[in-house]
């Protein structure tokens, strides 16, 4: 029987309904299809989360992209508060981690490591290297880390010194800044890295 895996929403701000509300790109859903497991969104105003994750009994839980950090300019404290909170509850109950692009400056925030603004970043491709080989990545971002901290592990650059992938094997936890739902079509090693990882693998290259 097929797992699921919990994933979160961007807050979108709606002034003329006077909305705020919860979405995410249709691929996010397909692509943990693809990878074997039965999506599940979870709401970002959301009053017990603990029950939630209970009562969904996830494999993993997915940290998407959308919205900076409030701390670095971002307008969604109510996305913030929640995944940190589940981060936490996560951990707490040996639920493996994925994050992408915003999903990792979650879990670098977590962690106390600092973000900075960066350039020539955004809707480019561009080449990283590292413990996993060297791959040709997509770009999304303005913001990222170059100075990780333990227990964080930093397994992939780029050139310019931006950490494009992350890990904490103790607590199942890997991060990257690109985005695996968006490449034409998802790729292999995306989608088994995943895998091994809501499968409680030990995290290795792939």
């Amino acid at each position: 029987m097929k797992r699921t895996v919990i994933y979160t929403q961007r807050v979108e701000i709606v002034e003329s309904y006077h909305e705020r509300r919860d979405c995410a790109d249709q691929n996010i859903p397909l692509f943990l299809e693809t990878c074997g497991y039965i999506p599940v969104p979870i709401p970002n105003a959301i009053a017990d989360l603990s029950t939630f994750v209970e009562a969904v009994d996830p494999a993993g839980v997915l940290l998407t992209g959308g919205n900076s950090l409030v701390k670095y300019g971002g307008n969604a404290p109510e996305r913030d508060e929640m995944e940190q909170q589940l981060v936490k509850t996560a951990m707490e109950k040996g639920i493996p981690i994925y994050g992408f692009c915003r999903g990792m400056q979650v879990i670098l925030d977590y962690f106390g490591c600092p973000l900075e603004n960066v350039q020539g970043h955004v809707a480019v491709r561009h080449q990283a290297s590292g413990k996993w080989g060297s791959m040709e990545v997509n770009s999304y971002h303005n913001q990222a880390c170059r100075a990780i901290r333990a227990p964080l592990q930093a397994v992939m650059k780029t050139e310019d010194g931006v950490i494009e992938a992350a890990e904490y094997p103790e607590k199942n936890i890997i991060v990257t800044m690109w985005h695996p739902e968006r490449e034409v079509p998802f790729q292999d090693t995306d989608i088994v890295r995943i895998r091994k990882l809501f499968e409680g693998a030990e995290t290795e290259s792939v």
